[in-house]
């Protein structure tokens, strides 16, 4: 079998909180292999967001190894870790983070900014991205202008548009109406069909059924029988 995408071996993480430590994470292990559509099922406090965070790089393990696409995390500095999760991973979070002030074409096209890539190149990939996702009539609106299902495919179109090896989605149906809702996952079903990896948290078991595989988590262990891919 082929290295595993995501690779958490024996992570902990522990959080400090004046004398008293609080254990979001106890020795977890997971497997995610490239071409997998995963859900991250648990309730509130759970300890999915800190396996969110970590899997994201926007945290380090207190404890135990992670490895993406083949690169073990704990040997980046902080400049590296920013490189390697803007090159690897696209989020997309349940409250959408668009900037308000700027039109839909501008909010997908600004990870490539970070990348160096040129205006011109920016904004022919983003109107790429938002033509996919049925939104090619709407790039000059701005997210005030979208119902809240348009401005989660141009937060997703927005996680496309470096071609990342992984797409992190945090409760990406949250804020939406149950319609809405069943159009974002009908969607994250069609990019996993064309080969994406999608990694998404949830608490919600009719959400997280949308996914090929699931991983319970609760007080923030792995359920047993859930650690290899």
């Amino acid at each position: 079998m082929t290295e595993p995408l995501v690779h958490l071996q024996h992570v902990s993480r522990v959080y400090e909180m004046g004398r008293l430590q609080v254990v979001a994470l106890r020795d977890v292990d997971v497997a995610i292999q490239s071409g997998e559509f995963v859900a991250v099922l648990g309730p509130s406090g759970s300890g999915k967001s800190t396996l969110m965070h970590i899997v994201g790089c926007l945290d380090r393990p207190t404890s135990g190894q992670y490895t993406l696409a083949g690169t073990p995390v704990a040997a980046l500095d902080d400049d590296r870790l920013a490189a390697l999760r803007s090159r690897a991973i696209g989020f997309v979070f349940q409250s959408y983070n668009l900037l308000a002030r700027t039109n839909a074409l501008e909010n997908v096209a600004a990870p490539l900014l970070y990348q160096g890539v040129s205006r011109r190149e920016r904004y022919r990939r983003a109107r790429a991205a938002l033509e996919r996702l049925g939104l090619g009539d709407r790039v000059d609106h701005s997210p005030a202008e979208l119902s809240g299902g348009q401005q989660q495919r141009v937060a997703i179109a927005r996680a496309l548009v470096t071609d990342p090896a992984l797409i992190l989605a945090d409760e990406p149906t949250g804020n939406l109406a149950s319609d809405q809702g069943a159009e974002v996952l009908s969607l994250f079903r069609e990019l996993h069909s064309a080969g994406r990896t999608i990694v998404l948290i949830t608490h919600d078991q009719e959400v997280a059924a949308a996914a090929g595989r699931q991983i319970h988590i609760r007080d923030g262990s792995i359920a047993a029988g859930e650690i290899a891919a």
